[in-house]
């Protein structure tokens, strides 16, 4: 009767500890994807006090700025009005710095910042040096030659003189350091000496020199410590809700974010905007595909074949012209008035009557599409490679000697990308924080469910078992009984039918 007292009391607690583990489980199935839900709300805002703060504020991913030039390999025949020819040079490889600084919480909910970049060349990673040498079309002379077209051909004549005296010509030879972070040009020394205010460049004139050591403007962006509806959508920026580079309200929208990082808990229908200075305009991508990056699942967004589409292909557009053939971005507004086309790489997606234009170009999908790979379900971004091309639309202007017989042709100049990916110890603190300890806790409910039902099975086994064991007992008591009562039963029959005589010797017996 011990043991199985004993037996009884295990039953029921386990039965007990199966109870707790199935309502525990039950409890975690509907609570755990709320908890998760609050704390992933939590730390994508932009708060000191949240996980991704200080991931916000110094990017700890190592972004590279890879750039390739196009070395024009016959400049006099060009002059001539033949079709040009370019050779690829590059990559020329960077490793770019960003951080945060003037970080301004406001009271409407918003954060201030300036984010500063600088770039450090990178030998062992690029194929050339700073000091290679390159052929390009003098983007001042021709720039200049072009805004001069409708101009009366007095000051045309003047203006080829002046070009003449400081021996300024349709191209150009300089290095690759020059045409990137800046040269000293005797045009710009020329006009800023006499003509003070009339050039927006006051030093050296390069590519890239407004981006070295500098910021992009002043952003203000939603926190979403108040409101998470706008978490890091870009309220203002440089003060601004909208610019006016361009030639209608939707194209002059500032939309989405500051290209950083995006509002959680994505689905595919979820554009992908953010609003880019050195594009002058806001872009928006599109889903294209799930994926997985180093373990953490991802949402690829790329660019739409209507990006840069003209006005006459994709409507919206038409606040951007005047264009050209589409598939190129006229930002001459935001940059000076120079003829300034962006786009794809090798003209990938734009009319092929572009590339047809230049011998030497090859557009690819797969070496000139951009892309940005998300995690969905915080808006981080995991793995990004933006790729875009800058060129010169050139032509003969009358009256400007140096343009000579140029034909009309939009020449690349250089095309850039950038690319990013977290690694090391933030992918780690990534991969363990939000999206290990979701998984282990949303598996940890069902474990725990299951568990509580085999363990709440024990007590009914039990009582099952038991049931079977007394009615064994209670079958084998009975049988005895009966078999007892039968052996009586017969004694007492064979006493009664023997003779007297025998009754003492069968009582002896």
């Amino acid at each position: 009767m011990g043991g199985c007292a004993k037996a009884g009391w295990a039953a029921a607690a386990l039965g007990v500890l199966g109870l707790l583990c199935a309502v525990l489980g039950a409890v975690m199935i509907v609570s755990v994807p709320s908890l998760i839900r609050e704390q992933i709300l939590k730390n994508v805002r932009i708060d000191p006090s949240s996980l991704t703060f200080n991931m916000w504020k110094e990017i700890p991913v190592p972004f590279y700025l890879s750039v390739y030039f196009f070395d024009v390999v016959n400049p006099s025949e060009v002059l001539q009005g033949q079709k040009p020819q370019v050779r690829e040079r590059g990559p020329y490889v960077y490793r770019e710095y960003r951080h945060k600084d003037n970080i301004t919480f406001n009271d409407n909910d918003t954060v201030s910042f300036l984010e500063y970049r600088s770039f450090e060349f990178q030998p062992h990673k690029s194929n050339g040096l700073e000091s290679d040498y390159i052929n390009m079309p003098n983007i001042l002379v021709l720039s200049a030659a072009m805004m001069m077209e409708k101009k009366p051909m007095a000051l045309k004549i003047l203006m080829t003189l002046a070009f003449s005296s400081l021996r300024q010509r349709a191209f150009m030879n300089r290095t690759v350091g020059e045409v990137m972070w800046g040269y000293d040009d005797p045009l710009v020394s020329l006009v800023n000496k006499y003509l003070p205010g009339v050039f927006p460049i006051k030093g050296k004139f390069g590519l890239f020199a407004e981006l070295n050591n500098s910021n992009s403007g002043l952003f203000t962006v939603y926190t979403g410590i108040k409101n998470f509806s706008r978490v890091h959508l870009v309220d203002k920026w440089n003060g601004l809700s909208k610019v006016n580079y361009w030639h209608s309200d939707q194209c002059n929208m500032i939309n989405g974010t500051s290209g950083q990082m995006w509002a959680p808990f994505m689905t595919p229908e979820t554009p992908l905007e953010f609003y880019s200075p050195e594009a002058c305009r806001s872009m928006k991508l599109i889903y294209e595909e799930a994926g997985v990056f180093e373990g953490i699942p991802t949402f690829r967004f790329k660019a739409p074949s209507t990006l840069f589409a003209n006005g006459s292909v994709y409507p919206p557009n038409e606040g951007f012209c005047p264009c050209l053939e589409s598939g190129i971005q006229n930002v001459s507004t935001c940059r000076f008035n120079a003829p300034l086309f962006l786009s794809h790489p090798h003209f990938y997606n734009a009319d092929p009557a572009l590339a047809e234009a230049v011998l030497g170009l090859h557009p690819s999908e797969k070496e000139h599409s951009l892309f940005l790979d998300i995690h969905p379900v915080t808006g981080i971004p995991m793995n990004c490679s933006v790729k875009l091309q800058l060129s010169l639309y050139i032509k003969a202007v009358q009256g400007i000697g140096q343009t000579r017989k140029i034909a009309p042709v939009v020449l690349p100049l250089v095309w850039f990308e950038e690319r990013g990916a977290m690694e090391g110890e933030p992918l780690q603190k990534f991969y363990l924080q939000l999206v290990l300890l979701p998984k282990v806790l949303h598996c940890a409910q069902y474990v725990l469910l299951a568990l509580g039902g085999l363990l709440l099975l024990v007590p009914v086994i039990y009582q099952i078992r038991s049931q079977e064991r007394c009615y064994l007992f209670w079958s084998r008591d009975k049988k005895g009984s009966r078999d007892k009562e039968a052996m009586q039963a017969y004694s007492e029959s064979l006493m009664a039918a023997a003779p007297k005589g025998t009754v003492l010797q069968e009582a002896r017996l």
